[in-house]
């Protein structure tokens, strides 16, 4: 089992909503292209898993936060049952900040993970703010809790696990 130092679960506990990146987090940043455009992009089914298990197991929900338009995207969210979706959101920051108020949330009950400068300033207003391995030096430097695995090979999934083990350490 995993051990996380104290300091990262106390976040951790505080964590009512995840918001999530899509490309280099959900996406290992691979895009395949066709001369129709965007064709496909690849998921990990573990970060599915990742997203029902914070549903089921702590009431938590996901949304998924993107500055691409792409109808791969929305059907992802729509087999996941991902209710909030932001798709072309090129200032995450003020739309965290709406969707915060319009939940009745604080930042310190935001957890965000973010691969890239576009992420820099969310990463920086959430109470748990993560980052996949592989994710750009500046959004791991900006990050709480730097996953073990990749964008689109489990980071998401991880951190998922991480606020799970810290919700229901709560109530042991």
């Amino acid at each position: 089992m995993k051990e996380y130092p104290e300091e990262l679960l106390n976040r951790a506990r505080k964590v009512k909503i995840v918001v999530t990146d899509c490309d280099g987090v959900l996406t290992d940043t691979g895009v395949y292209y066709s001369d129709q455009g965007e064709h496909m992009k690849r998921f990990s089914i573990r970060d599915g898993m990742g997203v029902e298990r914070l549903r089921n197991l702590c009431g938590i929900d996901t949304a998924i936060m993107t500055g691409e338009r792409s109808g791969s995207v929305v059907r992802r969210a729509e087999k996941l049952n991902i209710q909030h979706l932001f798709l072309n959101a090129k200032d995450k920051r003020s739309l965290l900040i709406d969707f915060l108020h319009q939940q009745n949330l604080n930042p310190e009950n935001l957890a965000y993970i973010g691969d890239d400068t576009n992420d820099l300033e969310a990463l920086e207003m959430a109470g748990l703010a993560a980052s996949p391995s592989d994710a750009m030096f500046m959004a791991k430097q900006k990050a709480h809790y730097i996953c073990s695995e990749k964008g689109g090979y489990g980071a998401f999934r991880d951190l998922a696990e991480l606020i799970i083990f810290a919700h229901q350490s709560i109530t042991e």
